[in-house]
């Protein structure tokens, strides 16, 4: 029994700060080794909790000691994993190894939620408490949310805010989970102060795949391409040992086969519950503007003196957190083109306006639809009143409140299922990364769609009110089409060619065809040129 004088606040598994370690030969030797290896350290002195057997010897995997391999050459990480891969305890363990025999280091632990991050230092705890006194630099803090050593090497847990690693320089940083981090892109440009602090500070992304609209896909893709810093790490789920062919049935059989590909597939495809078909999604492409204003507007496509225009709207509040967006629409062109974006979640929506009819007027005074609900009023107030400016969507010249579209439930419906049928049809054309990053990260929620958590669907709000609105009169007016015409005459010719094998037969009279069907004729006009 360890004596109490020499453990930490009386826990007899943890060494408390200051005690000489008396070294024998055998134990010098092994710390040496472990010092040298993490694999080594880890097979032989590191316990973990078994869902079955309880504390049990780590015993890792070959693609868990590749891991190890991997996280000491490579100074940025990033690792693509399938479900209960064991990337995590893994992680956690090569961190203890860093921070028991690395003086002077701070490593920080990040997840998307502060006790998510505690939970994964708990795990380290109990890993420390299970290891021999000779091993320990000993403690001289043990808390929820922080380990500090004698060696004056600490580890830190928190959640992935913009202020969690402020003020201080670490060594290690570890994302856990980042594909589900909610505002993982702000969050990530927040830490290039704490990276770039030093020539070797390490950063170690670990997740499994969450649709291809988020910060852990982007930076995932450019290390793939060999465009980023990051070296990609994969673990797919025949690495596991125990899983085959008939492990992936029995896991199928008992969900679907979509949810194994999002579960274990390591596959980018939308969550199934996106708006926009996985397919339709994966073959999205983002193009580079050619031309960034001063405010910030995305030119795509320059004026067409021949062309019409469609701005649509979207006001945020202008406090840092959703975005004040609009897009300007080729109505002109097949497809429909995205040929402007604006996107700003500071700027006030009394400012908002200037910007709306600065860009209004170049696009040859389009018309301008925005949406009225909070302070969207405000800019339609400012835009028809003050800017007085003529080509705004009016519902009702009547009412104040009828200026631009109120987004209610049956409008963002309406607007979800035309933006759905225009993009998946291949009607419409986005263009910009920043509105094909929302259109992927937009699912269901409830009875409706909106952004998934920590993200944001202010540019997909100006296509689904362009969906709206591309099905009214106004806008059959406007453009000389129909839009059923245009959505729905494929089809429509599918379905007509669908009655071919019941036979067409000429009755011999010329340029005329009748189908016998359920003992009738039908008489077909001989200029209909369907069928």
């Amino acid at each position: 029994m360890i004596e109490n004088k020499e453990s930490y606040l009386g826990n007899p598994l943890i060494k408390r700060d200051g005690i000489v370690q008396q070294w024998d030969k055998k134990d010098l030797t092994e710390y040496m080794k472990c010092s040298k290896d993490p694999v080594y350290f880890a097979k032989n002195y590191v316990k973990v909790i078994h869902v079955d057997k309880g504390l049990v010897p780590f015993d890792l995997y070959p693609y868990q000691e590749d891991m190890f391999k991997h996280f000491r050459e490579n100074r940025f990480s990033i690792v693509l994993a399938c479900r209960q891969s064991g990337k995590s305890i893994s992680s956690i363990a090569y961190l203890l190894w860093y921070i028991l025999f690395h003086s002077e280091k701070t490593v920080a632990i990040l997840a998307n939620k502060g006790a998510t991050a505690r939970e994964m230092l708990s795990r380290m705890t109990l890993m420390l408490e299970n290891i021999p006194f000779f091993l320990q630099p000993g403690c001289k803090a043990v808390n929820k949310g922080s380990l500090e050593f004698s060696n004056n090497s600490k580890v830190i847990a928190s959640a992935t805010s913009a202020s969690s690693i402020r003020g201080f320089s670490a060594n290690i940083i570890m994302l856990d989970e980042f594909a589900f981090v909610e505002r993982a892109a702000e969050f990530y440009a927040s830490t290039y102060p704490v990276i770039s602090s030093g020539k070797n500070t390490q950063v170690i992304i670990t997740s499994t795949a969450n649709g291809v609209g988020n910060q852990f896909y982007k930076i995932w893709e450019s290390a793939m391409q060999g465009t980023s810093d990051f070296k990609p790490f994969r673990v797919d789920w025949w690495d596991v040992p125990g899983r085959d062919e008939e492990w992936k049935r029995l896991t199928v059989s008992n969900t679907s086969e979509l949810q194994f590909q999002i579960e274990f597939g390591n596959t980018f495809h939308g969550t199934g519950d996106t708006l926009i078909t996985a397919d339709t999604l994966l073959n999205l492409k983002a193009y580079p503007p050619k031309h960034i204003l001063d405010s910030g507007v995305h030119i795509y496509e320059e004026v067409d003196p021949s062309h019409e225009y469609i701005m649509l709207c979207d006001v945020g509040r202008g406090i840092g957190q959703d975005y004040s967006t609009f897009n300007i629409i080729d109505i002109s062109t097949k497809p429909f083109k995205q040929v402007v974006t604006y996107r700003n979640n500071t700027i006030s929506p009394l400012l908002f306006p200037n910007i709306i009819y600065k860009i209004a007027n170049l696009y040859k005074e389009c018309l301008v639809v925005v949406e009225s609900n909070d302070h969207g009023i405000v800019v339609c107030n400012a835009l028809y009143h003050d800017l007085e400016y003529e080509n705004l969507y009016i519902e009702s010249a009547v009412k104040a409140d009828k200026l631009g579209v109120l987004m209610t439930k049956k409008v963002k419906r309406i607007g979800c299922s035309t933006f759905k049928e225009l993009l998946e049809q291949n009607k419409l054309e986005i263009v910009d990364e920043h509105t094909i990053m929302e259109i992927t990260t937009f699912e269901a929620r409830g009875n409706s769609y909106e952004a998934s958590n920590g993200n944001h669907d202010d540019l997909v709000m100006n296509f689904i009110m362009f969906g709206y609105f591309a099905g009214t009169n106004f806008f059959n007016e406007l453009t000389d089409m129909n839009l059923k015409d245009i959505l729905y005459s494929k089809r429509l010719k599918e379905i007509e060619d669908g009655v071919v094998p019941f036979g067409f037969i000429d009755d011999g009279r010329s340029g005329v065809t009748t189908t016998k069907i359920a003992g009738g004729n039908w008489l077909l006009d001989e200029n209909d040129k369907n069928f």
